[in-house]
């Protein structure tokens, strides 16, 4: 699971992580400890879309046009985004509304950002995914594989980056996973509930001493998560260079087809892993 997480910090396009498992196996609390090991990002101040100065396909309406009109951007570095997609929420919370009547009677496209808009260059988090609404899971997989969030009211289209890492969990007994759900995910993984009684105790005692003094309990790996963060900083700057060997290419295809894997999508996620 941890290395499902990390691979996808480093190249989010991998495609997300699904985890699923038992209860109290500790995924939400791993999930939502990335965001203490991710790097920092440059963002244009004020902007509801994280937008990257630097990269036009990450950009919002707002500063896209700023920068047609050769406008100076205040830029400033902060924190990847992790948003939560709470279960009950509605497809405009989600994706964002529009203000169909000023558009009408001012002709002005008065867009509301939704939870889309808000994890843009950084980590949707959907718990418990397998029970979320199907239309909703759609519209989070599609925005997921192109970038790109759509809103269409009455004839009006707005459009968003919602360039971001897909990470869901569940647990099976709650609701089985749709097969077309799982193939649309990067990769899986699976938690089991620790049988080895030394290994359990260990957690125990851990629990217990972050309960005590939690201050003391993050100073004592304060050296080990800052090592991991300049790890996964370095790593996501080499990647563009990073080559993989043809032979290893051919191997990972053998081992697709060798368990029927359907379509291409395994080979690439692979290859991607590999790098």
């Amino acid at each position: 699971m941890k290395l499902c997480l990390l691979l996808n910090v480093i190249d989010p396009k991998i495609g997300g992580v699904m985890i699923m498992g038992d209860r109290g196996t500790g995924k939400s609390t791993t999930v939502r400890s990335l965001v203490d090991l991710l790097p920092e990002i440059k963002v244009v101040s004020g902007d509801s879309y994280n937008s990257n100065p630097e990269d036009p396909e990450s950009m919002g309406i707002e500063v896209r046009e700023s920068v047609v009109k050769g406008e100076d951007l205040t830029v400033v570095l902060t924190k990847i985004n992790m948003v939560d997609l709470p279960l009950g929420a509605t497809e405009d919370r989600v994706c964002g509304t529009i203000d169909i009547e000023k558009a009408l009677t001012e002709g002005v496209k008065a867009f509301e950002p939704g939870l889309l808009a808000k994890a843009n260059r950084g980590i949707l988090y959907v718990d418990e995914v397998n029970l979320l609404d199907d239309h909703l899971v759609d519209v989070l997989l599609d925005s997921a594989a192109s970038g790109w969030n759509t809103v269409e009211r009455e004839g009006i289209s707005i459009s968003n980056p919602a360039l971001f890492i897909l990470i869901g969990s569940g647990n099976p007994e709650e609701g089985e996973l749709r097969p077309q759900l799982l193939d649309r995910f990067g990769m899986h993984a699976q938690v089991g509930t620790v049988r080895d009684a030394e290994l359990r105790v260990k957690i125990v005692e851990e629990r217990a001493r972050f309960d005590k003094n939690p201050k003391e309990f993050r100073k004592s790996y304060m050296a080990e998560q800052e090592k991991l963060q300049q790890q996964i900083s370095s790593a996501r700057s080499f990647l563009s260079s990073v080559q993989i060997d043809h032979d290893l290419k051919v191997k990972i295809s053998k081992v697709c087809s060798e368990l029927n894997v359907d379509g291409f999508r395994g080979d690439i996620v692979t290859n991607r892993a590999n790098e």
